[in-house]
């Protein structure tokens, strides 16, 4: 079931991608933030002494660090949808908020193929995913704010009313990054977002379908996004997002190869559907093919495999869910789960 439903996500986005607006089209309006300072760059402030989980903390919160992380996937906010996969910046803001009120943390894509999960005790992570950079992903207004309803806007108005909601997301690209077509734009756009926390990585150079291309090929789309970043002052990716979830035919190119004298490699690659992801700790994590859920609510396909489904099937499940222990040194989970860990985390371990 879950090949057919990412076959649908599939099929779905070649309709989206052929309904884009020219680059440089901004769908997402002139309104602005509410008068206030801008979001000022992450800073260093004094870190809270670390939190040290126990067996009797854990278990207070019912840490379950193996539990089932949503990443969710976005495209483009429309004031009015055209494909199903659109959402408008309302529906973000509602899912934004129900995420804030559930305790869930948003943690970059990144974060959470590293195992860096740094968040509070208690607290569940999420990975806010938007895919191919379009104008309504990132804007600043005249006074330097992430324009109301940009993707950026969104999550910092909801981090605004939930202070613990962490405004980071990650923002997988291709070759005009947020529609920008100068140089300097698109530099100062991926400057912004990389200083203010959020992740910039590679979506393949022109979002080709990479299986109807040859090995070469496909590596080669992956290289030229790579060093477009670099020029624009991006960290190199260590996570990319298939175009469409459509892996190549040789599996682990999607992952790791060269062309042009170039190599590349990362430590995820991220799908378009359908499923919540298991933690990298855990023995069935595929780095090469991890699950994401798109955003959408329960018609049609979406009765089972989209965020409206899942979020709400987590929140009738919890013991499925990831919990954190808020302690990122150690990986608190039950003992019944003692055998789904890797062996090589078996030192971190707290089993209550």
């Amino acid at each position: 079931m879950t090949v057919v439903a990412n076959a649908a996500v599939i099929a779905v986005g070649l309709v989206a991608l052929m309904l884009l607006p020219p680059a440089g089209d901004d769908e997402s309006g002139e309104r602005r933030i509410p008068a206030r300072a801008a979001p000022a760059p992450a800073s260093e402030p004094d870190p809270p002494p670390p939190v040290i989980a126990t067996v009797e903390s854990a278990r207070a919160v019912g840490a379950n660090e193996l539990g089932l992380v949503p990443v969710i996937m976005y495209h483009r906010l429309l004031k009015k949808r055209i494909a199903s996969i659109d959402r408008t910046p309302a529906q973000l803001r509602a899912e934004l908020v129900k995420l804030a009120k559930a305790g869930y943390v948003p943690v970059t894509a990144a974060e959470f193929v590293s195992g860096r999960i740094d968040i509070p005790a208690g607290a569940h992570p999420v990975v806010l995913t938007f895919d191919d950079g379009h104008p309504s992903h990132f804007a600043l207004d005249a006074d330097g704010r992430p324009k109301r309803d940009t993707a950026v806007g969104v999550i910092y108005e909801v981090a605004e009313k939930y202070p613990d909601f962490r405004p980071v997301a990650t923002f997988w690209v291709n070759r005009a990054p947020f529609g920008l077509p100068d140089r300097a734009q698109q530099e100062a756009a991926v400057k912004w977002l990389v200083d203010h926390g959020f992740e910039v990585a590679n979506h393949t150079y022109t979002h080709p379908d990479l299986r109807r291309l040859s090995t070469k090929g496909a590596a080669e789309q992956i290289v030229r996004q790579e060093r477009l970043l670099k020029k624009l002052g991006a960290p190199p990716s260590t996570t990319m997002a298939l175009p469409y979830g459509s892996r190549p035919r040789k599996a682990k190119i999607a992952r790791e190869g060269k062309w042009d004298g170039t190599r590349y490699r990362f430590d995820g690659v991220f799908l378009a559907g359908a499923e919540p992801s298991v933690p990298p700790y855990a023995k069935s994590f595929d780095s090469t093919a991890i699950w994401r859920i798109q955003s959408n609510g329960k018609q049609g396909e979406c009765r089972r495999w989209c965020s409206a489904y899942w979020l709400e099937w987590l929140n009738e499940h919890p013991k499925e869910r990831y919990t954190s222990d808020g302690d990122p040194e150690h990986i608190s989970i039950p003992k019944r789960l003692r055998g789904n860990i890797i062996s090589k985390a078996a030192k971190k371990v707290i089993a209550y």
